[in-house]
């Protein structure tokens, strides 16, 4: 276990703050930008925060201008009796509260919280663990293990915080005794404008943006694609993000005849966002995806897959909404927002409208702060 940022040494936040340990494994995007909102946050309110994240999650995290205020330990991904002994450490010697993202996490939290012996001076940390994505479709070994995975969170947490409406509602099923609803806040308004897509020759631009996981149903919207051929001028794909199936959708995108343009990861995405004609959210599962509130923020015209929490976060008008998977669907919707100006329009402002609902860090530092205060003291 390394330190790759913070002060070295042991925590000690302000009196009365909770000294935090988030946990976190591999992560990206969403999940990864939340921890460092939280840790930061966490850290500017007196709380001494230490982020347990496997090396290349603790590099995003460490990245950006200036140092962090907090500490960051790298663990073990590839080997998690390493990881667990390195969290076992942790809950033993240092913190109050162990807040962990994911199920994974979750569940290795729960393991080392229950092999852990604390302190003379102190009894177990609370155990607080945010659930962000549903699981795989279908009765894969993913899928399996993810619900192994939710009973033990549900049965060795103190409080499970989720995402979505569905999650709580699974994690409720699964025997946890307490849950409440993460408070995940939308990122700033973004800046753009359309001269940042202007090489691509006034093109009408559908933007996806996510890793290139199977998750992120990136090979529906190629799929979609295809059918577009016919429209004057015909739209261009392009796609932000990196990931294990980037190959493979290359190949998709040429097969299919589909003009795809692949950028790659990129830090502008909310910019992108702002500038393309329709930004679309294939995913065949999901939790709250962070890159919608950036969509929202953006006033982008959305169309989305109803999966996980999409439609509770864009609420009834704020994205034509497709079932998952279906490629017509998502064709026709596409179709749909290019040619009506007026649905377009719709969906923009509604977008706008949706995004001032929705809440701000501040919000969610009170809500996460609120919650280890009740863990404590039950």
């Amino acid at each position: 276990m390394q330190a790759t940022g913070g002060p070295p040494g042991e925590l000690a936040g302000q009196q009365g703050e909770p000294r935090v340990a988030l946990v976190v494994g591999p992560a990206a995007g969403g999940m990864a930008a939340h921890v460092r909102m939280l840790a930061a946050g966490l850290a500017a309110h007196g709380s001494a925060v230490e982020v347990l994240a496997p090396a290349g999650t603790a590099r995003r995290l460490a990245a950006g201008d200036g140092a962090v205020p907090f500490r960051i330990m790298e663990t073990e991904d590839r080997r998690p009796a390493a990881a667990l002994g390195a969290i076992r450490r942790v809950v033993r010697d240092r913190v109050d509260v162990v807040h962990a993202h994911g199920l994974r996490a979750g569940a290795l939290c729960v393991l080392a919280r229950a092999g852990a012996r604390p302190a003379a001076s102190a009894g177990s940390p609370a155990l607080v663990v945010t659930v962000h994505n549903g699981p795989p479709p279908g009765r894969s070994r993913a899928a399996a293990g993810y619900r192994i995975l939710e009973r033990i969170v549900a049965r060795g947490a103190d409080l499970v915080l989720c995402v979505s409406g569905d999650l709580e509602k699974r994690m409720l099923a699964a025997g946890a005794g307490q849950v409440e609803r993460a408070v995940v806040p939308a990122p700033g308004k973004p800046s753009g404008n359309r001269e940042m897509l202007a090489d691509l020759g006034g093109r009408p631009v559908v933007l996806g943006a996510g890793r290139l996981a199977a998750q992120k149903g990136f090979a529906t919207l190629l799929a979609a694609a295809a059918s577009w051929q016919d429209m004057e001028p015909v739209p261009r794909v392009v796609i932000a993000g990196d990931g294990p199936l980037d190959a493979q959708l290359r190949r998709q995108a040429a097969a299919g005849g589909v003009d795809a343009l692949f950028l790659g990861r990129r830090d502008d995405v909310p910019a992108l966002l702002a500038a393309c004609d329709v930004f679309v959210l294939p995913s065949r599962w999901e939790g709250q995806p962070l890159v919608l509130q950036e969509a929202l923020r953006a006033g982008a015209a959305i169309v989305a897959a109803r999966a996980g929490g999409i439609p509770e976060l864009a609420g009834p008008q704020a994205a034509y909404l497709v079932t998952p998977g279906d490629v017509a669907e998502l064709a026709a919707g596409v179709r749909a927002v290019l040619l009506d100006q007026s649905l377009a329009a719709r969906l923009r402002a509604t977008a706008l409208r949706r995004a001032g609902e929705l809440p701000a860090e501040a919000d969610a530092i009170a809500a996460v702060l609120a919650g280890y205060r009740r863990v404590r003291k039950s």
